[in-house]
């Protein structure tokens, strides 16, 4: 296994491995705990049967490619992707599901202008910012990038004096933009040095610049000043499905070519993006108070209250900034938080529905089904299967645990 343990895509995929060894072993397992720098060890000490990697350049992949043995890799190169009939297949991150997930974070909290921060030269990054680009411009919104110049500058020697080459530029390219703006880094690291990056060139976070990053490390997060909001993918699950894909593999069950999702679950919000963004103040104070009393039995008489306007003028400003009414963002308000609860917690539907704000028991079940398009128990129960089964590799309706490249 050729994944880092320094940082949580490669401790997510790990975990989800080493379950599924567990369960379907003995496997023999050859890890160098670290960062990036693995290396195949010697055949004559080793006698593997198959690789996991994350292919961090050519000539690494040219080395396991000529192994000849059966592997599935995140990270291929673009000229060689999985055919039918090669005994090797990919983890690949769904971009778009990523970028989407980033861009309707920051829509939703009122940003009409976006930005994004990745590696030049970097297949992963390119896609994230091709698809937030896409969806940026479908929006209607303009969105402005810059390249920090290596993946792996952090790894390289004289990492130091490199980032003193790239931080002025990243700098300027900050203060260039118009603000507010809300920055999508292509991962947690990315978003970290842009944070740096923001405190250098004088610029509040998240007033003037919101930032969310992509892979929700923990520590990397927590320890970022303001700590970093992020995009958290379901890493272990498709760690585990990796494993079932080489298994079959080894085996000669099933032939190469498939490929293993990365899916983003949720945005973890921090204080790097816990900002709500709007030109109208009077919005933005209205938005503010819905989403700081979402667990309240809210009425658009107490966002009118709160803000100090009338009730038409709050209605006009408000779907005229939102394009949607004061009610529709307290039940939408409502409705999010009722699904965490849901997601997250064992709280019978009495309690969920008090806890999102919801009147009574029958409003919650009427107004989920009518926004949420199921009932709340059918939602927790589907949702529940959903990520079970996942965690089993096996298909269910509508979904594929590692579908065949199209």
């Amino acid at each position: 296994m050729l994944l880092e343990t320094s940082a949580e895509y490669g401790r997510g995929l790990l975990r989800g491995i080493l379950r599924y060894a567990r369960l379907h072993g003995p496997w023999s397992l050859h890890v160098a705990p670290g960062h990036l720098g693995q290396v195949l060890p010697k055949a004559e000490s080793w006698g593997g049967t198959g690789i996991i990697a994350r292919v961090r350049s050519p000539e690494m992949e040219k080395v396991i490619r000529a192994t000849g043995l059966p592997f599935v890799a995140s990270s291929l190169s673009e000229s060689q992707q999985p055919a039918a009939g090669r005994k090797f297949g990919e983890i690949r991150t769904d971009a778009r599901a990523i970028a989407r997930m980033g861009s309707t974070h920051f829509l939703e909290a009122g940003f009409r202008r976006l930005a994004y921060c990745g590696f030049a030269k970097c297949r992963w990054s390119s896609f994230r910012e091709e698809a937030f680009l896409q969806l940026a411009q479908e929006a209607g919104y303009p969105c402005s990038t810059h390249h920090i110049a290596s993946a792996n500058w952090m790894q390289q020697p004289g990492w130091i004096k490199s980032w003193q080459h790239e931080q002025p530029i990243l700098v300027k390219w900050l203060q260039s933009l118009t603000k507010p703006v809300g920055l999508m880094a292509c991962n947690d690291a990315c978003g970290r040095e842009v944070l740096q990056a923001c405190a250098t060139a004088g610029l509040h976070v998240p007033d003037e610049v919101a930032v969310i990053g992509v892979d929700n490390d923990e520590m990397m997060c927590e320890l970022s000043t303001p700590q970093l909001s992020s995009v958290a993918l379901d890493v272990e699950t498709a760690g585990y499905n990796a494993a079932h894909m080489l298994d079959e593999l080894m085996s000669g069950r099933a032939a190469g070519g498939q490929i293993v999702w990365v899916l983003p679950t949720h945005v973890a919000v921090r204080r790097s993006s816990d900002v709500i963004a709007q030109d109208d103040s009077v919005v933005a104070e209205a938005l503010r108070f819905i989403r700081d009393h979402s667990r309240r039995n809210l009425s658009v008489d107490n966002v009118t209250e709160a803000v100090g306007v009338s009730r038409s003028t709050l209605e006009r400003r408000f779907y005229r900034a939102t394009k949607r009414t004061v009610l529709e963002e307290i039940n939408r308000s409502h409705l999010e938080r009722a699904k965490r609860l849901l997601l997250e917690t064992d709280l019978p539907s009495q309690q969920v529905a008090t806890q999102a704000g919801f009147g009574s028991l029958k409003t919650f079940n009427r107004t989920f089904r009518r926004m949420g398009g199921a009932t709340p128990v059918n939602f927790r129960r589907r949702s529940r299967l959903m990520m079970a089964t996942r965690r089993v590799g096996r298909s269910v309706p509508g979904s594929n645990a590692f579908p065949r490249s199209k």
